[in-house]
């Protein structure tokens, strides 16, 4: 996409199929079991057998994957072309030639592209919307793809006022700097953050090291604590919202929302998924 690449170039994207591209080497067995299992507790389900299934923004496709073994008919897309190519790969590791399982480039801000795909069981969005510089139309545009009685599963970065604007300002000098810079930031934060916890930790009278705490983060969702920190550093364009905002705009929409997961008010995504009244 020359859009995509344009703003590569400038500045104005962080290039996220990359970053999954290197964690493909990484995927193994126990992650795809994480990511099945994040996807059965927060859709309370024990399989999708029968269940059309959209990923938007599908990045390294893990969880494209995993609604694929949990029998659901997939479709999969991203802005991103590494992004969609990271997909495919793992669609040729795992379900060679399954017409069950299909993987395209578009964007959910193309509108002619987006009534295109028609109406899914289950819209699932990890930590995308807020990467469109689009964000609220982004999340209208998903929503219109549920059908009656369907579930959206979205992840939306957490408002936290003055510190999310930092964070913007700190993305943005990331995709306009070069890359000795990009390092040096990536390493300064996970350091920065890696001993505040332990420093908290210490307090509290529990052991300082972070290996626990890096487990923890694999075990949620199958990720990679290293390339989850590359994205959330690089991850630009960027928006953030509040869960009431997030709340109150599905609501207006006719979705209830049935399960919700905060970052407790800090750092991170805040996890919503809505089921779409049958009456409207």
């Amino acid at each position: 996409m020359s859009g995509h690449h344009t703003e590569i170039t400038e500045g104005n994207r962080f290039e996220f199929g990359k970053n999954w591209s290197r964690f493909l080497s990484r995927l193994n067995e126990e992650r795809i079991i994480r990511a099945e299992n994040s996807l059965k507790m927060m859709l309370e389900a024990e399989d999708l057998r029968g269940r059309s299934f959209l990923d938007i923004g599908c990045g390294s496709g893990l969880f494209s994957l995993a609604a694929r073994r949990l029998v659901a008919h997939v479709r999969s897309f991203d802005y991103d072309p590494q992004s969609a190519a990271c997909t495919r790969e793992l669609k040729r590791r795992y379900f060679p030639e399954d017409a069950g399982w299909v993987i395209e480039e578009g964007s959910i801000l193309d509108r002619k592209y987006v009534q295109s795909l028609g109406r899914f069981d289950i819209v699932y969005s990890w930590g995308v919307l807020h990467h469109t510089s689009a964000m609220m139309e982004a999340l209208e545009m998903a929503g219109s793809l549920v059908a009656d009685g369907g579930r959206i599963f979205i992840a939306i970065y957490n408002n936290q006022g003055g510190a999310s604007r930092r964070w913007a300002s700190l993305k943005s000098l990331y995709n306009h700097s070069p890359r000795p810079v990009r390092w040096l930031l990536v390493l300064g934060v996970g350091l920065f953050f890696e001993v505040r916890s332990a420093l908290i930790r210490l307090c509290r009278l529990q052991n300082p090291l972070p290996f626990k705490d890096w487990a923890k983060r694999r075990e949620d969702r199958g990720m990679s604590v290293w390339h989850d920190l590359v994205d959330w550093v690089g991850g630009y364009p960027f928006e953030v919202a509040k869960p009431e905002e997030i709340f109150n705009f599905f609501k207006t929409r006719g979705f209830i929302l049935t399960q919700l997961k905060t970052c407790g008010g800090g750092l991170g995504c805040n996890e919503y998924v809505f089921v779409k009244r049958e009456d409207r």
